[in-house]
């Protein structure tokens, strides 16, 4: 039920008010279901999903050599069954391919191909520019600032939950799409 639930506290950080911490979270998931819905509608996917593009985006995080499911699977948020379906999809459309991991006969890695690379930079690009547009659009750099240190913190706060990030890692600070080799940011679920 929203609003219960055991909370640990911060040094310097009291008890929030309740009524205005519901609100608050419900204003937050409004607003990133409306950006979500902007950025799904958007024509710049170039035929693939957003979650497709997910998968293709957190290939770049890894090694060159592929990732092995279950590491790639700690990035996206789908079911093992399903991320292996969507795989074996972008293989047949020439955008991946599964190889064998050296130091395991038999286990499989996922790498991007040369065409699934160029595919992901030209539409991570394209997002970049719309997640500017939509977001940037909204707030002034100094509001992005605090809204990335707000939502850091709250995301840290989270006692026993496993990091968003694999290996426990933070998320990454602000960069330029632009000058990213990657192409851009991820598509959020």
């Amino acid at each position: 039920m929203a609003g219960q639930g055991h909370r640990e506290e911060e040094p310097g950080h009291g008890h929030a008010n309740p009524r205005l911490a519901v609100e608050t979270w419900e204003s937050l998931f409004r607003a990133q279901v409306t950006i979500m819905r902007r950025l799904q509608s958007d024509p710049v996917w170039d035929g693939l999903t957003l979650r497709e593009y997910d998968v293709l985006f957190s290939l770049t995080k890894g090694p060159d050599d592929g990732m092995r499911l279950r590491d790639l699977n700690a990035y996206i948020l789908l079911s093992q069954p399903s991320l292996s379906r969507m795989v074996d999809r972008l293989a047949t459309r020439g955008l991946v391919e599964r190889t064998s991991a050296p130091d395991d006969a038999r286990g499989t890695l996922v790498r991007l191909t040369p065409a699934g690379r160029d595919i992901q930079r030209t539409t991570g690009r394209a997002h970049a520019r719309a997640i500017a547009t939509y977001v940037g659009g909204a707030l002034d750099d100094d509001e992005l600032v605090t809204l990335g240190r707000l939502l850091e913190r709250l995301r840290a706060a989270q006692p026993g939950i496993a990091d968003a990030v694999p290996g426990g890692a933070t998320a990454a600070p602000p960069h330029d799409p632009a000058s990213d080799p990657r192409g851009g940011a991820p598509a959020p679920d």
